[in-house]
C-alpha cells in the first residue's frame, strides 16, 4: 500500500493513478503519508514552529526568578510573533529588550502597541477572531506597570495560534 504524492490518499500497489484524485502514482511506495495541515487550517506554509506555554508556570517563574525568565519569555514571544505574522525582518527579540533598556522602557510600551497590531494580522490571516484594539490594551497595561499581565495576555494570543496549528497543551 503507497500514499499518492499529490493528495495523501491511500493507493493499492500496482495501481498507475489515484483514484481520489486521478494524479500518477509513482512506482516507489511511500512509507507514511504526507503530513496533512489540522482540520481547518489553511493550506500552505502558514505553520508555526512554536509550541503552547503554560502562563500560570511563566509567571511563577518569572517571579520567582526576579524577573530573569521575564526577560527570556519577553525575547522568546517577540520571536513567536515576528514567525506568527510572517515577518521575518521584525524586530528579533534580543533587540527588543536590548532597546528596551537602552530607552528605559519607552521601546517595550512601542512593542506592547505593535505586538498587538501584530497578534491581530497573524489570527487575521488564519480566520481566527481577534481584537483590532488589543495593542492599546497591552500598552496601558505596560504605562501602568503591568507588563507581566500584558506578557500574560499577549501568550495567551500566541497560544491560540499555536493550538491552531495542532501544537500540544503545555
Amino acid at each position: 500500500m503507497s500514499f499518492c504524492r499529490n493528495c495523501g490518499a491511500n493507493v493499492p500497489d500496482n495501481t498507475p493513478f489515484c483514484a481520489a484524485c486521478g494524479a500518477p502514482v509513482d512506482a516507489q511506495p511511500q512509507p507514511q503519508p504526507p503530513y496533512q495541515q489540522p482540520y481547518g487550517a489553511p493550506n500552505g506554509n502558514n505553520g508555526v514552529s512554536f509550541g503552547q506555554r503554560n502562563i500560570a508556570v511563566a509567571i511563577i517563574l518569572s517571579i520567582v526568578t526576579c524577573g530573569i525568565y521575564g526577560i527570556i519569555w519577553l525575547i522568546n514571544m517577540a520571536d513567536q510573533i515576528n514567525e506568527a505574522s510572517g515577518n521575518p525582518n521584525g524586530t528579533s527579540g534580543g533587540m527588543v529588550f536590548l532597546l528596551s533598556i537602552v530607552t528605559c522602557s519607552i521601546y517595550l510600551y512601542y512593542w506592547f502597541y505593535k505586538a498587538g497590531d501584530s497578534l491581530h494580522r497573524a489570527k487575521m490571516q488564519r480566520g481566527i477572531p481577534s481584537d483590532s484594539n488589543s495593542g492599546v490594551l497591552y500598552l496601558v497595561l505596560g504605562i501602568f506597570g503591568l507588563s507581566l499581565v500584558a506578557y500574560a495576555l499577549i501568550q495567551n494570543e500566541l497560544n491560540k495560534i499555536a493550538e491552531y496549528h495542532g501544537a500540544p497543551r503545555a
